[in-house]
């Protein structure tokens, strides 16, 4: 499903991003991303988003290569690969239903079937009653699950999730990590970034893999390719 080999990524005047990073994700798997802030974390989930190509190395998601894919794939990928952000970024001007369906507009679903899909993905995040809210109405935690609806919205094979309770409270983090153990059992593949130890703790059963310094150190469970 996700294959990184012998990945480096440099960016021009630091030290390696990454630095020989390798590992395998299967279809299916609910894996945490973990390490110091600067470790990588964030470069891997771009690099598996395709926002950028390694430096050095392959990455593989599915049928897709970092170094075959062409420019108009992309887009294409990025519909099955789904990604969340720490900071939302939900548009201020539109409500829950509506930031989901822009993200359903911009990928060309038809019109009649972009309000029933809406619908459906708030109710699977638990948010049917605050449809009409606009993000400035919605806690922490009901924003994210906004945003967690938007990234299924094209029902996406692998979902990334970037840091997705650092902001939040431990109620709520709790609340957002469940929805996706939820995701993850209705077979979506799930990349968590996160610097939260104790959540790792709590879930011995999850793939733990850690960075540092742009290396990979450990990996609780995996195969490298």
């Amino acid at each position: 499903m996700i294959q990184f080999r012998s990945v480096t990524r440099r960016y021009e005047r630091s030290a390696p991003a990454l630095n020989d990073v390798s590992f395998h994700i299967r279809k299916g798997e609910f894996v945490f991303l973990t390490g110091s802030s600067g470790a990588g974390k964030t470069t891997v989930l771009k690099l598996i988003h395709m926002q950028g190509a390694p430096t050095e190395g392959e990455v593989r998601v599915s049928k897709y290569s970092s170094r075959k894919i062409k420019r108009r794939e992309i887009p294409e990928l990025r519909r099955r690969v789904g990604f969340v952000f720490q900071d939302f970024r939900l548009l201020e001007s539109l409500t829950a239903a509506e930031n989901v369906a822009f993200a359903l507009e911009c990928t060309g679903t038809p019109k009649g079937r972009i309000e029933p899909r809406v619908q459906r993905l708030l109710g699977q995040v638990g948010l049917a009653a605050r449809a009409r809210s606009y993000p400035r109405e919605l806690s922490g935690g009901e924003q994210q699950r906004v945003v967690v609806a938007r990234a299924l919205a094209t029902e996406p094979v692998v979902l990334l999730a970037d840091e997705p309770t650092g902001n939040l409270d431990e109620r709520a983090s709790t609340g957002v990590f469940e929805l996706f153990r939820g995701i993850n059992a209705a077979g979506t593949t799930v990349v968590m970034a996160t610097h939260d130890a104790e959540l790792i703790r709590r879930n011995p059963t999850i793939r733990v893999l850690e960075l540092e310094n742009g290396a990979l150190v450990y990996d609780s469970g995996g195969e490298t390719p």
